[in-house]
């Protein structure tokens, strides 16, 4: 019986080529973007799950800041992890992270750059499960002269040789013995560094011998002292019963304790598999993407499954007569039922070795594409089992309706001729949502395609193009003055500033501040940036109000602020007024114009310059038009003076300003992707319909051609049911869209606007490839002779 069946539903499917293949063709682009994207969602979902721990670790954040710079840090001081350990019974232990950024690391003659430096207590190596494949996993660090550095990165240094024992200089002169190789980090891996220090030789260096101030007059022996310095990301394993609402409290209390001027300082804990799609506060950090991806891909395997729909019933004229013999001559609807479930199984399964066969090859270009390094693992059960519900919930969706339909055609109807064309209007209900979910489509990718040019476009409030920043360093900080007047000799360079910030990724930050008629309960945090008197025309930022810093000893007391800064602290009349940064009392000078020194998805928050040329040590070039190679070239002349055995780098300012939103560009091509897939199966349906359309009408049209239609009347008798879907699509689109593309650019301070043309482009662009889609098949039924229609007649 079922082989009976499968020979049955074979010669059904090769004796309609044409819809088969719109079938076939269809169903597989709307499976294969359904997998790429479940890869893409399984990889997002699975960040940090593969500790043991992983239920148990918990990022340690505070909330601090009043007014715009309300907020919860994520790094925090060291001592709460050491005060947790010792004093919170259901703190089984803590791991502290002080990130440094990149670096050189010199071996023998050889050079490398390293992005991802960082100290580390070592309980990393047990709270969390990177394991140590060369090394003493309870004692990674034997002294303070110890460094870890990953499989990859040992490969690179030393080859085949043995790294442990193996001494390298970190920075210009300090010497370290590798102690142990850690193995390279998972993709899925939100901590991702490549070169591990312990934490105790920070200690030993910012504390221990160079003995940190806080106040001026007490000296800080340890970093467990300083309750000042927010710059450790703290993780803590916690046992299985702890309570977090507790947790958080205890910390609260053991930090007022210590800082009671800091009172209240509430703390917050966040689960680790949280942390890469998630902020601190709970706010989207990704998972929004997660949701809109799977929504797209829901949309698109639907808009796949409701085009085999739309096709099998429009066609179910043809197979009726098959369904009423069969019933007559004994076939029941079970049987009829299984033989159409058959049916659709065998041409899904086509689809499914197309598909499955596209992901293979492409899988690289998708990982180029999307930025990710995802493989198939075939061994992995949780991949097939993602796949299999995939594949199951789409064979269920494409089949039950048709088969169910066409087992249950009444049989002396059918063979009297009574059938007409039924659930047409289920048909056209099914385009309309086709039709909807690509018009909001392309939408979104035109109102982020806006976005990230209104972000390019826009005026920062300072000036960001030819200029590329360089890292000076102790040698060369100690002689810009010579280094500066030499460059400025350059054609190809028009002027050269030190700066103690990043302009794009930022720097210090400190919420240790007074001033005349600060409110009590007031905890207004300063972006700190240390200048020179050139910053502000270096890079036009404009001064609204008082002087700039004229380069005296002086200016060591002085202060300019920006205009949100004077706003939340609610002067009237800055200039003159007494503020105190940290352990530094000094006057009001000047107040600039807001300008935008972070991404445009944030406000912009309190900013002060303050005159340190000594702590500056990133050098700015402003280059002349069309001499940019020369001013890089003057640049590394000079730094091959101080650092010869050092390679020179350097990263152009509006470069580093777009690479802020790279996940927003990749959302763009991503939505220009799916749009187009979703364009093309929805207009293969259409095509289909259409197609059959014509075919069913083939008698209609040459009579109304022998009464003297023309060929136009024809291509619009056909065309104006397809047409009025599209516009009813629309209509439905249009406020769907605006609320999305709102929604989306909430994520965004600064934003551009939404115009009505957007949503016009958008249904005039669906009306234009129905138009295309529709009328190829439509002319061709309007053109032939009509004699060859009604020669059966």
């Amino acid at each position: 019986m079922i082989k009976n069946y499968i020979k049955i539903a074979w010669r059904s499917i090769f004796a309609n080529k044409f819809y088969t293949g719109i079938n076939i063709l269809g169903l597989s682009a709307g499976l294969v973007v359904g997998i790429f994207l479940l890869l893409w969602i399984q990889d997002e979902l699975s960040f940090d799950r593969f500790h043991d721990n992983e239920r148990q670790i918990y990022k340690i954040g505070i909330e601090g800041g009043t007014g715009i710079t309300k907020k919860i840090f994520e790094n925090i001081i060291a001592p709460v992890g050491t005060f947790a350990k010792k004093e919170i019974p259901e703190v089984k232990d803590a791991v502290r992270i002080l990130k440094i950024g990149d670096g050189p690391i010199k071996y023998k003659e050889k050079i490398f750059i390293e992005k991802s430096f960082a100290f580390v207590d070592p309980s990393y190596f047990s709270v969390f499960n990177f394991p140590l494949v060369q090394g003493n996993q309870k004692l990674p660090f034997p002294d303070n002269n110890s460094i870890i550095i990953t499989a990859t990165t040992a490969q690179r240094y030393f080859g085949n040789e043995d790294p442990i024992g193996k001494t390298v200089t970190i920075g210009v002169d300090e010497l370290c013995v590798v102690s142990g190789v850690i193995a390279d980090y998972p993709e899925n891996s939100s901590l991702q560094l490549q070169v591990l220090l312990p934490l105790s030789r920070f200690n030993e260096q910012a504390y221990v011998k160079n003995k940190t101030t806080y106040d001026n007059k007490t000296y800080l022996s340890s970093m467990d002292m300083d309750w000042s310095s927010f710059s450790f990301e703290t993780y803590l394993l916690l046992t299985p019963q702890a309570n977090l609402t507790a947790l958080t409290k205890k910390l609260q209390q053991i930090h007022e304790r210590n800082k009671p001027e800091d009172t209240p300082v509430p703390y917050v804990a966040q689960p680790l598999s949280k942390i890469h799609l998630y902020h601190m506060d709970g706010s989207d950090g990704g998972i929004g993407a997660v949701h809109i991806f799977m929504g797209v891909a829901l949309m698109i395997i639907a808009i796949a499954s409701i085009n085999y729909i739309n096709l099998s019933t429009a066609r179910s004229l043809n197979r009726a007569k098959e369904v009423g013999i069969r019933k007559i001559i004994g076939a029941g609807k079970k049987e009829l039922f299984l033989q159409f479930i058959i049916e659709t199984t065998l041409l899904f399964l086509f689809a499914v070795t197309i598909a499955i066969t596209v992901v293979f090859i492409f899988l690289p270009s998708f990982n180029n594409f999307s930025g990710k390094q995802i493989t198939l693992d075939l061994a992995s059960i949780n991949l097939w089992v993602y796949i299999f519900i995939l594949l199951i919930g789409t064979l269920l969706l494409v089949s039950i309706y048709p088969a169910l339909l066409l087992s249950t055609f009444d049989p002396i109807k059918v063979l009297k001729g009574n059938l007409g064309m039924k659930k047409s209007s289920s048909r056209k209900v099914l385009v309309v949502l086709q039709f909807t979910v690509s018009i909001v489509l392309i939408t979104m990718t035109i109102v982020i395609g806006r976005q990230l040019e209104f972000i390019r476009d826009k005026n920062l409030g300072y000036e960001k193009s030819h200029i590329f920043a360089v890292p000076m360093g102790s040698k060369m900080g100690e002689h810009f003055d010579a280094i500066r007047n030499e460059l400025i000799k350059s054609e190809g360079i028009n002027d050269v500033i030190r700066l103690g910030r990043d302009m794009i990724h930022g720097g210090d930050a400190t919420g240790d501040n007074d001033w005349e008629g600060k409110p009590a309960k007031s905890n207004l945090w300063f972006n700190i940036t240390h200048s020179d008197q050139h910053t502000l025309d270096f890079f036009k930022i404009k001064l609204i109000e008082g002087r700039n810093f004229t380069g005296s000893l002086a200016d060591s007391t002085h202060f300019i602020l920006n205009e949100t800064a004077v706003r939340e602290m609610g002067l009237k009349n800055p200039i003159g007024t007494r503020l105190r940064i940290r352990t530094v009392p000094g006057t009001i000078i000047g107040v600039v114009k807001d300008f935008n020194y972070a991404s445009v998805r944030q406000k912009i928050e309190p900013i002060v310059f303050k005159f340190n040329p000594k702590n500056s040590r990133q050098l700015y070039i402003k280059t002349n038009e069309n001499k940019t190679v020369d001013a890089i070239g003057a640049m590394e002349k000079i730094w091959k003076q101080y650092y010869n055995d050092m390679p020179f780098t350097y990263n152009f300012l509006d470069e580093s300003y777009q690479k802020l939103y790279t996940s927003e560009q990749k959302q763009g091509t991503i939505f220009n992707f799916f749009a187009v897939i979703t364009i093309l199966i929805s207009c293969l349906g259409l095509l289909g319909l259409c197609t059959y359309t014509a075919q069913v009408k083939t008698k209609e049209i040459g009579i109304r051609k022998v009464l003297g239609a023309t060929v136009f009347h024809i291509i619009q008798m056909l065309n104006r049911e397809f047409f009025i879907l599209v516009i009813i699509a629309n209509v439905i689109a249009i406020p769907l869209a605006l609320y999305f593309a709102n929604d989306w650019l909430q994520g965004f301070a600064f934003r551009t606007n939404l115009p009505i043309s957007i949503f016009l482009f958008s249904g005039i662009l669906t009306l234009l490839i129905t138009a295309l889609t529709v009328s190829f098949q439509s002319i061709k039924a309007a053109i032939i002779n009509p004699a060859n229609s009604l020669r059966d007649e």
